[in-house]
């Protein structure tokens, strides 16, 4: 019976969404305020139909933040156009190394004051609430590779790249609170966890996503073979990403991504694809394109193997299936995230911590890892407005309870992160819509 019941919540769920999704992009209400609503409406406190114990429940939790946080985070990464030559990188690279440091820095700070948390717990706090969501930002980052917006490209670059850079910042947490391996004067934590974790978990994934691609298209072009299947493709690249990171002990987090905008930096270096301006857009079995109509299958077989076009169509076809399945994803973790509101003890929460990471801590690292960059005054502002936080800590959070965190520490942990992850999606979910608007109309503006 539960079950048919979980299966009749998401179906009505996804029905909503597809009826009044048009609807609730015009309202300062977000997507996933309506699951945390639900969430929060189906636990303890409400109907009491289901209860999740994050300390129980801890395994499940930390795997399906895990599969959401991959599937988000290849679907950045084939949002993201240009190479690293790209002056548009400087900023989120900035924000993923410079910025979030300095955030880190600042949470671990005001934890230990706060909540009296021991170095090695402040440092694995900041870890935790430092990066920013790729699950949760789909609102403010690009809607396609195309698109050029500064803004848009730096929040969709920084959310795919520091869910991976806070990794080491977590394992020198769990290392100072002596439950993982960081060698004398913390030598083995940068040669192994920051060093090599982080450079080959990008290479890793630049090398696969590019192998694969270039097969993809090699086969098709050349032998009309491997076509379609691009749901098959997506989550097995994903896969072969991740499960070659954890074999070479790399960051699977930073592979998926590289891989990721791998796929799509393979597409845009078909130059006769950019210059005969072809525009693809694919979604189950339809293909717009610009120049062609809409063809039947046999139109379809004929761009995924036509010789300038067969990148395009994989990496849009890719790209299309990847973000249906990122708002079922956004869905079941911002779902969970509602039931884990009744195990939070909301009295001992530390307010003040949540009030200066939204709107101090995030706003000053970022106007300092984004000094002389030519950013408009705007756009700096709405970065540092929009850190939204989301499954990527749950992720952390439930990581580092599963490598032994003592009971009452993880507590404290749980408390200030649900409070933190609740609190960024009701206040950006508010805000969202009516400050994009604002920045739509400037920009707008500005190109008249």
């Amino acid at each position: 019976m539960e079950a048919a019941i979980w299966f009749a919540i998401g179906g009505a769920l996804l029905v909503t969404m597809t009826l009044g999704g048009s609807w609730l992009e015009r309202l300062p209400f977000s997507s996933a305020m309506l699951y945390l609503l639900v969430g929060v409406a189906l636990g303890p406190g409400g109907i009491a139909f289901s209860q999740i114990d994050p300390l129980s429940h801890s395994h499940d939790l930390e795997r399906l933040a895990e599969v959401v946080v991959l599937i988000s985070l290849f679907t950045s990464g084939l949002k993201l156009g240009g190479g690293l030559q790209d002056r548009r990188w400087i900023a989120p690279l900035r924000l993923a190394v410079g910025s979030m440091l300095l955030t880190v820095a600042m949470i671990a700070a005001a934890a230990h004051w706060l909540l009296d948390l021991p170095l090695g717990a402040a440092i694995l706090l900041g870890g935790i609430l430092a990066p920013t969501d790729p699950v949760l930002a789909s609102e403010v980052q690009l809607g396609e590779p195309s698109d050029r917006d500064q803004l848009r490209f730096a929040l969709t670059a920084e959310g795919g790249l520091n869910d991976g850079t806070a990794f080491p910042v977590v394992m020198l947490g769990l290392g100072l609170l002596g439950l993982h391996e960081i060698g004398h004067a913390a030598w083995r934590w940068f040669a192994v966890d920051v060093l090599w974790a982080t450079s080959g978990g990008i290479a890793l994934g630049a090398l696969l996503g590019t192998a694969v691609g270039h097969l993809v298209v090699y086969l098709r072009r050349v032998h009309r073979q491997a076509i379609g299947n691009e749901s098959f493709l997506a989550l097995g690249l994903i896969g072969l990403a991740y499960g070659a990171s954890l074999l070479t002990h790399t960051y699977g987090f930073l592979a998926v991504f590289a891989a990721g905008a791998a796929l799509r930096r393979l597409e845009q270096q078909s130059v006769a694809t950019r210059d005969r301006g072809v525009a693809l857009a694919t979604g189950g079995n339809v293909v717009a394109v610009t120049m062609h109509g809409t063809p039947d299958i046999e139109g379809k077989r004929e761009l995924a193997t036509d010789p300038t076009l067969a990148s395009a169509y994989m990496a849009h076809a890719v790209l299309s299936f990847n973000e249906q399945l990122d708002r079922f994803g956004e869905m079941a973790a911002v779902l969970a995230i509602g039931l884990l509101v009744w195990a939070v003890d909301w009295q001992a929460v530390s307010w003040v911590l949540v009030a200066l990471t939204l709107f101090a801590i995030r706003p000053a690292s970022v106007a300092l890892g984004l000094i002389a960059t030519p950013l408009p005054p705007l756009q700096r502002t709405l970065i540092g407005w929009f850190g939204i936080r989301g499954v990527g800590s749950m992720f952390y959070l439930m990581y580092a309870i599963n490598h032994g965190v003592p009971r009452e520490l993880a507590s404290k942990l749980i408390a200030a992160t649900l409070a933190v992850i609740v609190a960024s999606i009701v206040l950006h979910g508010i805000s969202v819509t009516p400050l994009m608007a604002i920045y739509g109309r400037r920009r707008r503006g500005r190109a008249a």
